[in-house]
């Protein structure tokens, strides 16, 4: 099966494709280059891939393929408010432009990068699920997110079948690894400083899911049968997959021994939400089998930086923290005000 990732140069783009290169699929990616540069650790080498914005992809750069997985947009929530109208031009408008091309190309499968940000903030103690449950995008991100969702599952028909994946925060050591997210930085700070600091009382609710288990909840949109995934929506994550914020830095603070652990609870954080991850571990239960948990990931984090000599000026500098790297791009005249090259 011939396989293409967009931005397959970003954090989980550039897991993704190795996994797929080692279960046998036919690889290509496609990335305009933000984060080429930010490389902590040697990556897949050797498949086809194109350095292309996603907004100017044509009918030809499609031909051929089997199945697209589109990871390529504006990622997470402070990225998204630096420009609001090129978050929606870039991760609703082109997203659906491609899966329209996609079509007319003959790709029989689109699998859609979407989130569980469209569910905003919830004063609800019970699960959210994918269908039932109210979407309250309240960033520019999580509203393109979800105006890109819900156009591209009523696009899926028998001979193109879309479907669309919502992580929980993800974490995991990556060789283009972000520190902007919140299990990797706890460890990061932990490694790099001795301490953390939670400037909550740490009792918000977050659900995070390892970056290999989110490659493998992608494949099995390669996988499963069209008749399970076809216009469906599935949160990512693992049974349990909900953490307070205590939690998460509790298992950061036991993946780097004698780090420092504070709760300073001057800040009260009103995000908190729980997902229910039923549907994807129930109907995808053949194809989607999760292997990591906080302190399998938290070991893998510290094991990273060992080897790399992880240091703190790259833990809060611009290789790990995407919006850095962008206004880097921008003040040094590498990408206009369109982030354009």
């Amino acid at each position: 099966m011939k396989v293409l990732v967009t931005g397959d140069q970003g954090y989980i783009g550039s897991v993704l494709v190795e996994i797929l290169h080692e279960k046998g699929y036919e690889v290509s990616g496609l990335d305009v280059g933000y984060f080429e540069e930010n490389k902590l650790e040697k990556c897949l080498e050797g498949y086809s891939r194109s350095s292309k914005d996603v907004r100017d992809i044509v009918l030809q750069d499609l031909e051929g393929l089997d199945a697209i997985i589109h990871l390529a947009g504006l990622s997470n929530d402070p990225l998204g408010e630096f420009t609001p109208s090129l978050t929606h031009e870039i991760n609703t408008n082109a997203s659906i432009k491609l899966a329209e091309l996609a079509k007319k190309a003959g790709v029989s499968r689109f699998i859609f990068s979407s989130s569980q940000s469209m569910y905003g903030i919830s004063e609800l103690d019970s699960e959210l699920d994918e269908d039932d449950s109210e979407k309250n995008p309240v960033t520019a991100y999580a509203a393109a997110k979800w105006d890109a969702e819900q156009t591209l599952n009523s696009m899926s028909s028998d001979d193109f079948v879309v479907t669309s994946y919502r992580p929980s925060t993800v974490f995991g050591a990556s060789p283009r690894l972000r520190c902007d997210i919140v299990f990797n930085n706890l460890v990061a700070s932990a490694y790099t400083t001795g301490r953390i600091e939670i400037m909550s009382d740490g009792t918000p609710w977050r659900p995070v899911v390892h970056v290999k288990d989110v490659s493998s909840a992608f494949i099995s949109g390669l996988e499963a049968p069209k008749e399970i995934i076809s216009g469906k929506s599935f949160n990512v994550g693992i049974n349990e997959g909900n953490y307070t914020v205590r939690d998460l830095a509790e298992a950061a603070n036991r993946s780097v021994p004698n780090s420092e652990l504070v709760f300073t609870g001057e800040h009260q954080d009103s995000r908190t939400y729980k997902v229910s991850f039923n549907r994807i571990l129930t109907d995808l239960k053949d194809y989607y089998k999760p292997e990591w948990d906080l302190d399998k990931g938290g070991r893998e984090l510290v094991d990273m930086f060992d080897r790399i000599k992880f240091t703190e000026n790259q833990f809060r500098g611009r290789e790990t923290v995407r919006l850095k790297q962008l206004i880097h791009l921008t003040e040094s005249n590498k990408i206009d005000s369109n982030f354009r090259f």
